[in-house]
């Protein structure tokens, strides 16, 4: 919700800017488009352009121009990491069943969010703000969890030191891709649950 409310004050914030520009000097007109460039030109070096756009930046609607791209690309790696668990979370207990619980008691995940003790939402609340804290904790001290430093914020496996720079580079893409698709399924689950027969392939009730 934080990250929704920051990146919706952006974009209303840069509208507020722009059409205050109109009524300004030529020389605030172009102090705006030098750094509306200078925003966009950060996604060259940034990974993500390959196959599946033909090589180039997918960015349709511009938001580059009003969100700055690391802040985009931290928020798309924090989503899609959260999508992955959230696919895992729908469909392994369609398939392998549910743990032992007395107040949740149906495979369906959206009844099932709606079942849960208000106690495990509490668990669940200090669980991620945890790991908020210490993701940037981490950064302060000149780490990464997107992959732009040689030191992990959380690599409790030790596999990132072990990785040279083309395979950290190769993770690093495999993450990204396996966030994004893990995004549109999960979107894929949600519109075939609420409207049915909307997603082609997706069984019934899934």
């Amino acid at each position: 919700m934080k990250t929704t409310s920051t990146a919706t004050f952006s974009v209303l914030a840069a509208a507020l800017v722009g059409g205050a520009s109109a009524f300004a000097p030529s020389t605030s007109t172009s102090a705006v488009s030098t750094t509306t460039t200078t925003l966009y030109s950060e996604l060259e070096g940034m990974i993500g352009a390959d196959v599946e756009t033909g090589g180039r930046i997918y960015d349709p609607w511009e938001l580059n121009k009003w969100v700055p791209a690391e802040y985009a690309r931290k928020a798309e790696l924090s989503n899609g990491r959260a999508a992955m668990l959230a696919t895992v979370g729908w469909v392994w207990p369609k398939y392998f069943g549910t743990f032992d619980s007395t107040d949740v008691t149906t495979t369906d995940p959206i009844d099932a969010i709606l079942q849960a003790d208000p106690q495990w939402w509490a668990q669940f609340i200090v669980l991620c703000g945890t790991i908020e804290a210490w993701k940037y904790n981490a950064e302060l001290n000149g780490k990464s969890y997107t992959g732009e430093s040689d030191e992990a914020a959380i690599d409790y496996l030790k596999v990132w030191d072990k990785l040279d720079d083309d395979g950290k580079m190769l993770m690093r893409r495999r993450e990204l891709k396996n966030a994004r698709l893990a995004m549109i399924g999960v979107a894929s689950f949600l519109a075939g649950h609420f409207i049915p027969g909307s997603v082609p392939m997706l069984p019934p009730g899934f």
